[in-house]
């Protein structure tokens, strides 16, 4: 690059860092920049100032020192792609990052943790609380999100090229509150105090259009062109933040694209008195990103929910192409530079978009247009649940993205043409595979766009790959089988082991190494130690301690006394009706019932140990928190039960809850009706962290069962086969509950208001919901669901061998990581190679 005379270069930047120290990683570096950043940055003296200003300036010295890392990233992709090196980059586009507080993980990743502890100690702070200061963003409802974060973590470690582009929402999924039992709702203000991480990037902008009409008109080489007449323009501006990888130099980047308006104040309108209209567009245009996932049920929220889709993608995409261009190729070259990923089917209007770029912006014809978008687009499916495949109405897309509609109708013009020649006169077939719905009021299927304008589908778990091809896309299968594959999920264990359980990832790296942070397969060779009664006894005091942990967060929490030594039986996740929560309270109640009614009856004592929020219009997810808390009180304040059972719901759960739970849990409840779990992901955190699963083959569980031996895996339920047999032959839920003394005590106590204080009305949809629908089979599984936690019991009671198991789950758990997933993704999809960053700068 040639340098003008009054222009600085990313060179001369770099060597600024290092020339004013701020990449050393000395503790007396860190000490004196967290001292610069406190009255330079924050302009707070150190005798004057409060434990948050001490965190954020702690944040803003280590992200100095990821700056140095960022830079030389970015410079090492330009000289590769200089050199026309084989460089291609990811971008992998997710209308979720729940990323969870960055501070902990960065300090893991750069290997700095006992430096910045003794620079904290000679200030007389604390790590633990400036941690503890951290807001986590709620960028993300749950596994979506966090997949996705855990994705860009092995991106960096492994040194592959890759963008994290999504939303900078204002507001991220709301804090839980539990007030009576119920879920109470508050905004996640994650932004009140600031962002220490993220770098505004007002020279990373583009402009995103909405509504209007399109006219047709020739362009200058006499060629028919269509052009879009927007009603509404928006600017989108790049908020970036560095994602640093383990123990390397690469730095990615997530970029979250935030909303604003073209014109943020119109003087002609002030001028004439109207000086609410004089910021109308500003406060329409940054409504887009205002909040995570607006309540869509009435079509104002359906309308900002497609449009936040679809301005992030518009952001995301006109990006990739402007860094394309500084390769200087051709268009028809962008598959080789650029592997574009759509994490479910969020950010599937990409398929139209990067056509409308490319034919009405970039001037190209429609088919190498449509050879480019396939080749750069492939498709992860996330769900089995049919009303879970987005879908939008045609007067909707139609009044919001007009141009996009006729893209979406000739693509699928001439893919229609394409089934009618492969099926001829199956007129069913083509109706199925249609991109737009004709049954009643004509919609738009985003998951058949996606299919359709990607090289590669993938499932996130082997049965769910399989059960994508007999169920929801079997007719995309049955004409591309070559597109479909299997990419099993996995997670970070950086966050989930290295920062979440210290003791027990010192244990392995004393036994083992340290290898086994980036290749987890190493981790059997924790196999033969399971043998070693000396390790187990020092495994099992990690694990006590983790619960120790736990039981005082949750006294904090709700103060609810748990006792360490009792088994810990633990589900947290999202509360749905098929992760079937309410099949575990089913249990407990069971129990209650038996310990009340048989005085000399003994058990294992053990703590049930629930978390997770429930969407906020879902009625029935909210009457099972409400369930849960309910049998909460009466069984922790009966005397005649609280010595062998307790129940805590943890509220607001989210990644820095997790990090406590996930290393305490001795059981892990993974208990979703078979077939309805894509895949799962805290079930593997919880293997990962040494619990036992007990759980149904569903999802990854049928993967971990495989992985971790069937002797260590407590199996129960219906099989996927079993349970679409079952529903089509005519199931009959109260037959169950009728053939289990059991089970109707359980339902009679809860229809009776026995956990209500006698109101027989709070939980009477729940109970007739189950006795006359049942649509996720509680009752059809609840006896072999008993039956399995019978095992659980005996088996915890062999202390010796329940610590060999968790050893066991732990050694053979390798598989989960989401390094695994991220090398098959590389080389199986995506064609990326590693591309190692000098610093030598």
């Amino acid at each position: 690059m040639k340098k003008n005379q009054n222009s600085i270069t990313p060179q001369d930047l770099s060597a600024a860092v290092c020339e004013n120290n701020r990449a050393s990683l000395t503790p007396a570096a860190l000490k004196q920049a967290i001292l610069d950043h406190l009255l330079y940055s924050l302009g707070q003296p150190q005798q004057l100032v409060a434990r948050h200003a001490c965190y954020k300036a702690l944040a803003l010295s280590v992200r100095d020192r990821l700056q140095h890392r960022w830079i030389n990233t970015a410079l090492s992709y330009m000289d590769s792609a200089g050199a026309k090196q084989d460089v291609k980059m990811v971008c992998y586009l997710s209308a979720e990052f729940l990323m969870g507080p960055q501070l902990g993980s960065s300090l893991v990743n750069l290997g700095i943790e006992k430096e910045v502890r003794q620079a904290l100690t000679e200030l007389g702070l604390n790590l633990e609380e400036l941690l503890a200061q951290e807001e986590e963003p709620g960028l993300g409802n749950g596994g979506l999100g966090r997949l996705a974060a855990c994705y860009i973590d092995s991106l960096a470690t492994l040194e592959c090229p890759a963008i994290g582009y999504g939303v900078r929402y204002e507001f991220g999924i709301f804090d839980q509150e539990i007030r009576d039992g119920w879920q109470v709702e508050i905004t996640d203000k994650w932004l009140l105090n600031g962002n220490p991480w993220e770098i505004e990037r007002p020279d990373v902008t583009y402009y995103v259009n909405f509504g209007g009409f399109t006219e047709s008109y020739h362009d200058e080489q006499g060629s028919f062109r269509m052009r879009w007449v927007p009603h509404r323009v928006v600017k989108g501006i790049a908020y970036d933040t560095p994602i640093p990888g383990y123990r390397v130099n690469t730095c990615n980047t997530l970029r979250l694209w935030s909303a604003q308006a073209c014109e943020s104040f119109d003087f002609q309108a002030f001028n004439t008195g109207d000086y609410y209209e004089a910021v109308g567009d500003k406060v329409i245009s940054e409504t887009l990103t205002k909040v995570l996932y607006p309540n869509d049920e009435p079509e104002v929220g359906k309308k900002l929910r497609l449009a936040q889709q679809f301005f992030f993608v518009s952001c995301s995409l006109q990006d990739m192409l402007r860094i394309f261009t500084l390769t200087g190729e051709p268009l028809a070259s962008l598959p080789k530079r650029f592997a574009a990923q759509l994490n479910d089917t969020h950010p599937s209007i990409a398929v139209a978009e990067l056509m409308r770029l490319l034919v009405d912006e970039h001037k190209l014809a429609w088919d190498p247009a449509w050879d480019i978008t396939c080749q750069t687009f492939a498709y992860t499916n996330h769900t089995l649940l049919p009303e879970a495949l987005e879908t939008w109405s045609l007067p909707l897309f139609q009044e919001l993205l007009p141009r996009h509609l006729e893209i979406i109708y000739e693509i699928n013009a001439r893919f229609l043409d394409l089934v009618r020649s492969r099926y001829p006169g199956d007129s069913q077939r083509v109706a199925r595979l249609s991109l737009i719905d004709e049954a009643g009021a004509k919609r738009v299927r985003m998951a058949h766009l996606a299919c359709v304008g990607s090289h590669a589908v993938n499932g996130v778990a082997a049965l769910h790959s399989e059960l994508l091809k007999t169920s929801v896309l079997k007719d995309f299968y049955e004409l591309w089988p070559e597109r479909f594959n299997n990419k099993t999920n996995g997670v970070t264990p950086r966050r989930f082991m290295v920062l979440a359980n210290p003791q027990l990832s010192g244990l392995i790296t004393r036994a083992i190494g340290g290898e086994w942070v980036t290749r987890t397969e190493e981790l059997r060779r924790l196999e033969p130690l399971a043998a070693d009664a000396g390790f187990r006894r020092e495994w099992r005091a990690v694990k006590q301690a983790n619960k120790e942990r736990l039981a005082a967060f949750i006294h904090r929490q709700t103060g609810i006394t748990l006792e360490p030594t009792w088994l810990f039986d633990v589900q947290v996740k999202r509360i749905h009706e098929y992760k079937r929560q309410h099949l575990n309270a089913l249990h407990i109640i069971s129990l209650y019932c038996r310990l009340k009614a048989e005085p000399a009856f003994r058990m294992p004592p053990r703590a049930f140990i629930f978390g997770g929020k429930a969407a906020p219009g879902y009625f029935m997810a909210k009457r099972m928190i409400k369930l849960i808390n309910a049998v909460a009180e009466v069984v922790n304040n009966d005397p005649d039960v609280n010595r062998f059972l307790r129940v805590a719901f943890v509220p607001n759960f989210n990644v820095q809850n997790g990090e406590i739970i996930y290393p305490a849990a001795d059981l892990s409840e993974q208990i979703s009706t078979a077939g309805k779990e894509a895949s799962g992901t805290g079930n593997m955190k919880f293997t990962l962290n040494g619990a036992l699963t007990i759980g149904t083959l569903d999802g990854a569980n049928v993967e971990i069962r495989e992985e971790v031996g069937e002797e260590n895996f407590f199996l129960f339920g219906l099989t996927a086969e079993e349970v679409f047999r079952l529903q089509h032959e005519g199931y009959r839920p109260a037959s169950f509950i009728e053939a289990n003394p059991q089970l109707a005590e359980a339902m009679h106590l809860l229809a009776t208001g026995h956990f209500s204080h006698g109101d027989q009305e709070i939980f009477r949809p729940l109970v007739d919901n189950l006795r006359y629908h049942d649509h996720f089979l509680v009752l059809a599984d609840y006896a072999a669901y008993a039956a399995c936690q019978n095992r659980v019991s005996a088996a915890w009671e062999d202390q010796e061998s329940w610590t060999v198991m968790s050893i066991l789950n732990t050694a053979r758990a390798g598989k989960f990581s989401s390094d695994r997933a991220i090398r098959q993704y590389c080389e199986e999809i995506w064609n990326v190679r590693p591309i190692p960053v000098s610093m030598s700068r």
